[in-house]
């Protein structure tokens, strides 16, 4: 297959492109700076690309079969303060990314879109989602993970851009990370749901970089999810 991989020096960005090469994928790397672009491969290329761009996005579709955007403003694997400060300015960045890739897409209608998004989207319970919650309480679980309580704003945003998705009538899919992602061990042993967070046998939600870049990987070869959200965690 023919992969394309928006953010690709972030933290799923870089090891989804790993994962899609290590099964003899080909990949096109996309980046806002080429001095990031470290990985090399014989079936890896590197572009400099602006997502807001839609024509500069389309011109590289053509012969590609999945294009999976990972974007987040900045470069949270280099800088995660930096990253929050500019999704907290501008939390309609995303739906605008969103827009931007779906514009691409009308005139190569047969690619296949993934995004990942937030797990802020997902629902406590049937038609009750988190973000919806009191601004207190939304802040006060931000910061049990470790993220600034301002952050409930970039939230939102990401539930903007699933929203954003599902007025659509392209490939689209949507994955929400466990509520807890971070630097782990690559098990390939997560589960698996769709609008409602996965969680342990203590109640945690959470899931590796590594195991994400799998999930990611997973559904560009055998799509499950097409117009429709899913969610990982162990």
């Amino acid at each position: 297959m023919f992969i394309g991989i928006i953010g690709a020096t972030g933290n799923i960005g870089r090891l989804t492109t790993l994962e899609a090469l290590q099964r003899g994928h080909h990949v096109k790397a996309f980046t806002r700076d080429l001095a990031n672009a470290n990985q090399t491969h014989p079936n890896l290329t590197w572009v400099s690309l602006d997502v807001f761009d839609s024509a500069a996005v389309a011109a590289e579709l053509p012969g590609m079969d999945v294009l999976i955007s990972c974007y987040q403003p900045g470069n949270a694997a280099k800088d995660f303060a930096a990253t929050v400060a500019q999704s907290v300015a501008d939390p309609t960045v995303y739906a605008t990314v969103a827009r931007s890739l779906l514009q691409a897409l009308e005139s190569h209608p047969r690619t296949r879109l993934i995004v990942v998004g937030g797990a802020g989207s997902l629902e406590d319970a049937p038609g009750r989602v988190k973000v919806d919650k009191p601004e207190a309480e939304l802040g006060d679980g931000l910061e049990r993970l470790g993220i600034p309580r301002e952050y409930a704003v970039a939230v939102r945003g990401h539930r903007d851009a699933l929203n954003v998705l599902r007025t659509s009538n392209r490939l689209w899919t949507y994955l929400s990370p466990a509520e807890a992602i971070g630097p782990g061990e690559r098990t390939g042993r997560f589960r698996i749901g769709g609008d409602q967070p996965v969680r342990d046998a203590r109640g945690a939600s959470r899931v590796s970089y590594d195991d994400a870049a799998i999930a990611l990987i997973d559904e560009a070869e055998l799509p499950r999810f097409v117009q429709r959200r899913f969610t990982i965690g162990y």
